[in-house]
């Protein structure tokens, strides 16, 4: 049960606010957004999902820069409101197409529309796209996204290619194509998030994939849509008509732990030809959500030294080499490492030509952080870091510092070789056919390399 729903800006500015219940105080927005802003509880640096404030529980997800936040006064299952969140949030980007300040501003009264469908008196009616179309009833006025800065998941694929349209998918699921004319699309998403922890020596202690299969159709009509997976694909221990088999590059077959489907997916032939069929729902919506702990090949080996270089002062050495094809570039990469409490300045070395690097030490937490905008596969880069201590160290640095952490975004790699064979539409669309996107991406949930 929901007493209040708001979004907020970056800056704290209430963009959309709506109370259902009139049981939490006024100002509720504020002070979540002081408490968020100023987090100082437990040594965390920044607020967690869910916390209490006066008896208020704030539940909080935060999506391309902006926040969205549900209170309540009652004991409610955490999982379920962030859920709730997240899919209110996926709900009003499939209406407005582009998801951002600007967006929801030009139209509040669609997104108010919405959100009183969604949630009646605190309680939850439905989160279906399709199923809202039946009450909402508001053109959606829409926000030119190729004028506005890339955020969001279709930022990830906007590479300059006519392989991966990053504009194309931000467009609204409701919204009049102008001239009447509707362009035929369908978006299939292969998004994996990889966990790995390294031991000190470079070996693999932890991996697990998460992973899912979004799709975004574009096509009128709803028609029925059959999705093909690897032949080689195997679910749990020896599930699956071909485990055990060497695939046909030689790398053996496709094992995933568990998978679970979207209600619209029919299995009838899955276990034969590891193909989907389902007439997909309007909107952006999860295929297939999937789990793998088999080994797998990291993306990025990171390696890091820490040693002494006199009585007060110590050298860092950090280095990263992409293991991937050198057809493909990673983005927006960023390596951090906790240092020594002790540490009071640090220096900076990069490797000589070095373009799209920046480095900085965060002397309130202690912290090194090294940024670089792309990384081409193959290709390794180091960083060297001179730490200045305020007193001698007596331990052991290597105990006192790191584990280095790492986040970054790799389009058009997936690192458990999960594949869309082919996509097939049955209905026929004339003299033309429809445009299929096949689009696949990794990026790091957890990955960290011990020292």
């Amino acid at each position: 049960m929901i007493s209040q729903f708001f979004i907020l800006s970056q800056r704290g500015d209430n963009i959309v606010f709506r109370d259902y219940r009139g049981e939490v105080q006024k100002g509720s927005a504020e002070i979540f957004f002081r408490k968020v802003k100023f987090w100082e509880d437990g040594g965390l640096e920044e607020a967690p999902p869910v916390f209490n404030v006066d008896g208020v529980n704030y539940f909080h997800v935060k999506v391309v820069g902006l926040l969205f936040v549900a209170t309540t006064r009652v004991n409610i299952s955490p999982s379920f409101v962030l859920e709730l969140l997240q899919r209110i949030a996926r709900v009003t980007k499939d209406y407005l197409g582009v998801l951002n300040e600007d967006s929801l501003r030009k139209n509040f009264v669609l997104v108010y529309e919405l959100l009183d469908e969604v949630i009646d008196f605190g309680y939850v009616q439905t989160t279906s796209t399709e199923l809202l179309k039946s009450y909402v009833f508001n053109e959606p006025l829409v926000v030119d996204a190729a004028r506005l800065p890339a955020l969001g998941p279709a930022s990830i694929f906007a590479q300059g290619t006519k392989r991966m349209p990053g504009i194309a998918v931000t467009k609204s699921v409701v919204a009049t194509e102008p001239g009447g004319r509707k362009r035929e699309e369908i978006f299939v998403d292969i998004i994996e998030k990889i966990s790995i922890t390294f031991s000190s020596s470079g070996y693999i202690l932890t991996s697990e994939i998460d992973g899912t299969i979004q799709m975004k159709s574009y096509l009128t009509g709803n028609p029925e849509i059959r999705l093909a997976l690897n032949e080689d694909l195997a679910i749990g221990s020896g599930q699956g008509p071909v485990y055990g088999h060497r695939s046909s590059s030689g790398s053996g077959p496709v094992i995933l732990d568990d998978c679970n489907f979207h209600e619209s997916v029919c299995l009838d032939s899955f276990d034969m030809d590891r193909t989907l069929s389902l007439i997909p729902p309007d909107g952006e919506f999860p295929v297939m959500n999937y789990r793998m702990t088999q080994e797998f090949r990291p993306p990025f080996r990171v390696t890091a030294l820490i040693e002494e270089a006199g009585s007060l002062k110590a050298e860092v050495i950090l280095k990263v080499r992409a293991e991937f094809a050198s057809s493909i570039t990673a983005n927006t990469i960023k390596v951090q490492m906790p240092l020594p409490q002790f540490t009071t300045r640090v220096s900076f070395e990069l490797e000589p030509g070095s373009v799209g690097q920046t480095t900085d030490f965060k002397e309130a937490n202690k912290k090194l952080e090294w940024s670089l905008k792309k990384i081409v596969g193959g290709y390794e880069h180091t960083l060297r870091a001179k730490l200045t201590f305020s007193q001698e160290s007596h331990g052991n640095l290597t105990k006192e510092a790191g584990p280095v952490s790492m986040t970054f975004t790799i389009p058009m790699y997936n690192a458990s070789r999960l594949q869309v064979k082919y996509l097939q539409i049955a209905k026929k669309f004339g003299t033309h056919e429809p445009h299929r996107w096949v689009r696949y991406v990794t990026q790091a949930n957890s990955y960290v390399a011990r020292m």
